[in-house]
Formats: structure tokens, sequence, C-alpha cells
């Protein structure tokens, strides 16, 4: 290797060595800075894979439920990157004991604009631990109704039914009123409301309602659909058909075939669905006039 090489190669070093700044009494240099920056980056790759070996590890086992295994699989890679963080702050020369200014700048930066951060990242901890919500959910939260596809440190994203997603921050899952069909189960009820005429047999009704409620594929047999005789109206009887539904991907398309369906069994068995009507009564007087 030639002298200028060395020369080249001396004054490389010495610039990566060169003291940019102190902590605690530590000196921070350009190679340190490298060396902390690749060991986080290998750390980010590390929680990766981390994550995807745990999901493999879990994949197979039914007894565990699918929130629990999304939930072990993320604070798994969050392990990974806290233990990897820490490691390459060590490199530079920032200790533990150290982090304490740190923490104190960062309140201070949380003062200015970092709060939501700081309470969507908290929240998604929360998601993560509690599981009022998961992956795979109908869920309905500010007029956001969709299905949860991930949940992630800050946000959690949400596809409607018209294939739109949607970023939903982590916190309104917790300070809002959250509507989750699927919490307690795979299936829903859902009612069809529907009014005839006065004078209709009630009978005949409900054996037309029963009789489209089965006859459709999608309506579940156990629990089984339904007929309650829920008023009387103002210009109809009003009656309510409960079903169970487990497709709750697609329920408005099935209502709407029960809906098509109860229209022609009424028709076919000369049940009117009446309009709304009102009956006006005029009382006419003697009006006087004077001059």
């Amino acid at each position: 290797m030639s002298a200028d090489t060395m020369t080249i190669l001396e004054d490389i070093w010495s610039v990566l060595r060169f003291t940019l700044f102190e902590i605690s009494g530590h000196k921070i240099s350009l190679m340190s800075l490298i060396t902390s920056g690749a060991i986080f980056y290998f750390t980010l790759l590390v929680s990766r894979y981390a994550e995807r070996g745990v999901g493999r590890l879990l994949a197979d086992r039914r007894d565990i439920d699918s929130g629990v295994k999304d939930s072990i699989k993320r604070f798994t890679r969050y392990t990974v990157l806290i233990i990897g963080g820490f490691v390459a702050l060590d490199t530079i020369g920032i200790k533990t004991s150290s982090l304490a200014a740190v923490g104190a700048v960062l309140m201070v930066g949380v003062g200015f604009g970092l709060q939501n951060i700081t309470q969507n990242f908290i929240s998604g901890l929360i998601i993560l631990l509690e599981r009022p919500i998961k992956v795979g959910d109908f869920v309905e939260v500010k007029g956001v109704n969709g299905k949860v596809l991930t949940i992630g440190a800050r946000s959690t994203l949400i596809n409607t039914r018209d294939d739109i997603s949607i970023i939903v921050p982590n916190s309104q899952f917790i300070s809002e009123q959250v509507v989750n069909e699927t919490l307690s189960g795979d299936k829903i009820r859902h009612h069809v409301k529907v009014g005839v005429s006065y004078g209709t047999d009630p009978k005949l009704v409900e054996e037309v309602l029963m009789r489209v409620a089965t006859e459709h594929d999608s309506v579940l047999k156990n629990p089984g659909p339904k007929v309650f005789f829920k008023d009387f109206g103002n210009s109809s009887l009003d009656f309510v058909l409960t079903v169970w539904i487990s497709d709750l991907w697609f329920y408005e398309g099935i209502l709407s075939d029960l809906r098509f369906m109860i229209f022609e069994g009424f028709k076919e068995k000369g049940i009117e669905i009446p309009f709304p009507q009102m009956d006006l009564h005029w009382k006419s007087g003697e009006v006087s006039l004077r001059s």
C-alpha cells in the first residue's frame, strides 16, 4: 500500500474519530454515530424477522385467539426494538442513567406538539393488552364503519365495505364510543321492519315472514329467525323479522334480498303494505261580520 493511500486512510479515520460533541463526559464522534445507526438498523431487521418467526410458531395453535397471536407478535417486535435501542445508545456512551435528562427534553417536546403521537402510541399498547378490538373485527368509531386490517403503534387501518382504507388514530378507540360487532362472536342479529294494512291476519303475516327467512341460505338456522308483532301503528300493523347472519361483510345485500322476498310473498298472499295516511276533519262555523 502506497504512502499516499495510507495518508488518505489516516485522514478519513481522523475525521471519523473527530469529536463532534460530548454527552455527560462521553465524546460523540461520527464513527460512533454510524456504528449506533448500523446497530439500530440491524435491530429493525431482527425485529421484523422475530415478529414473523413468532407468527409462524403461533400459526398452528388453534387454542390461541387470533387477537392474542397478533398481540404477542407485536410485543415481540417492540421488545427487540427497545433492547436494540438501548444497545445503540450504549454504543455512543449514553447510559440508562443518562436517559433522565433526555427524557426531560422529550417531555418539553411532548408539550409542544408530540402529545398526540405519545397518546396514540400508549393507546396502541392498551389496545394490544386489553384487546377491545383485534384484526378482523367489524367496528364503528366516529362514523367510520369497517373491518380492522392492522393495528399499528400509532394508528389502526380500517377497510370499509366500499373498499376504502381509512387510518384511524388509536386514541379514538380508547376515548370514543366504539361499536364492535364481532367482539362476542362471529354472528349478529339484524332486524327487518315491515307494516301491513289493518284487517290483515297477523298469523298470515308471520307465516310469510318465517318462510322467507328460512328459505334464504345466508340466514342461520341456529339461532333461528323470529317474528315479533311490534305495534299498532297510525296506518299499519307493525312487524319485525329478526334474523341471525354470520356473513357480516355483505349483510346489506342479505337484508335487501329479504325485503325483495317479503314484497313478493306479500303480493302472492294479497297482503297490502300501506303508505302513511292522515285524516283531516274540517269543522265549519258561522262567522258574523259587523260593520
